[in-house]
């Protein structure tokens, strides 16, 4: 398996020559299958530039579903216990790929809409123009419990507010757009503003995205922008040519990982537990400690790195925290205190912060 490298073929061939659960991020843009019977033309007579290439077109929506479960099944076999999928879809299609990909043991993490700001009229005026597409995004299975959302990093990009599901950019055009002789080089090349959303969001620096319906590379152009590697597989050899180009073109990422959307938090640095807080010598056996700060709600610190409260309860710094505070949970680190040198009253949590950074 070759990164940063573009396969020729169908990738449910290629992937079955790549080891098991060995890419981060899987982004797939599939076929929609349309289903178009008949040229589309506007008021004035001209004739819209649809899809009509035969990769989008199969007999019966029975052949549309297995080849459904094939490049999904092989998606899901290179794909790391730790990683997500992102599949992109339309009306015509992404219910039925849901409804596979649930079948199969993805757990749907998201729903996200991509509202687009410029889409193309419905010229008949027979029914609401067809203004968004449907991404879902989805772990490996209800079981897993790691996967990389980089809520910060998404957070800072919407201007210090959460990022909804619900994600307004305009459809690939001008420059951005790849033509040949002034015709669109592929009829669905995705923006790259809504890839940066995806990457950004679902991976690390140095992570592996495979994108297994390369197209014309923009999963690989945005992959290189933010210093994350990418493997592309695509049929046509029309748009490989032009994806290689493409990326040759845009100059490597920086080696900084905060610069490419890193940013450490409490759930990615290394866990510490509260014991090491007395290895260390930060605390001491049979120090007191105080609930949110108040003198007479006190426990003492054991020495095996757990508390015992004034009625004898003993446990961890969580469970005797829910229990003095009389809370159904506690985050122990937050709402226990300790008196430094100077008797003030601080938080235990500012001790493992000294505990990481020695």
């Amino acid at each position: 398996m070759l990164i940063d490298h573009i396969y020729e073929g169908d990738c449910r061939e290629v992937l079955a020559n790549f080891p098991e659960r060995s890419v981060d991020l899987i982004f797939a843009d599939p076929p929609y299958n349309l289903q178009l019977r008949q040229e589309l033309r506007r008021p004035d007579q001209s004739l819209v530039d649809g899809v009509d290439d035969p990769w989008d077109q199969f007999d019966d929506f029975a052949s549309y579903d297995h080849f459904t479960r094939e490049w999904l099944a092989a998606c899901r076999r290179v794909l790391k216990e730790t990683g997500t999928i992102w599949v992109i879809g339309s009306y015509h299609n992404v219910h039925r790929v849901g409804a596979i990909m649930q079948n199969m043991g993805f757990w749907t993490l998201n729903e996200v809409v991509w509202v687009r700001t410029n889409p193309m009229p419905n010229f008949r005026g027979v029914r609401f123009t067809n203004a968004h597409e449907t991404l879902i995004w989805a772990r490996k299975s209800r079981e897993q419990k790691r996967y990389t959302f980089n809520y910060h990093a998404l957070k800072n990009l919407n201007d210090g507010k959460q990022m909804r599901s619900d994600w307004h950019l305009p459809i690939c055009g001008g420059a951005e757009r790849l033509r040949v002789n002034g015709v669109k080089l592929h009829s669905t090349q995705k923006p790259e503003a809504l890839l940066y959303r995806v990457i950004l969001a679902s991976s690390n620096p140095g992570d592996i995205v495979l994108d297994p319906f390369f197209g014309t590379g923009t999963t690989g152009a945005v992959a290189r922008r933010l210093g994350r590697h990418y493997i592309g597989v695509e049929r046509e050899a029309a748009y490989v040519a032009a994806a290689r180009a493409r990326i040759a073109a845009i100059p490597a990422a920086p080696a900084d990982a905060e610069a490419l959307g890193s940013i450490p938090t409490r759930r990615s640095v290394p866990r510490l537990p509260f014991a090491a807080l007395l290895e260390r010598g930060f605390l001491r056996p049979g120090q007191p400690l105080y609930f949110r700060g108040r003198r007479d709600l006190v426990a003492t610190v054991l020495a095996d790195g757990t508390l015992r409260a004034a009625d004898g309860t003993r446990g961890s710094i969580h469970r005797v925290g829910a229990h003095v505070g009389e809370l159904p949970a506690c985050n122990g680190w937050e709402h226990w205190h300790y008196e430094d040198e100077s008797g003030v009253l601080a938080p235990i949590d500012t001790l493992r912060e000294r505990a990481r950074a020695g």
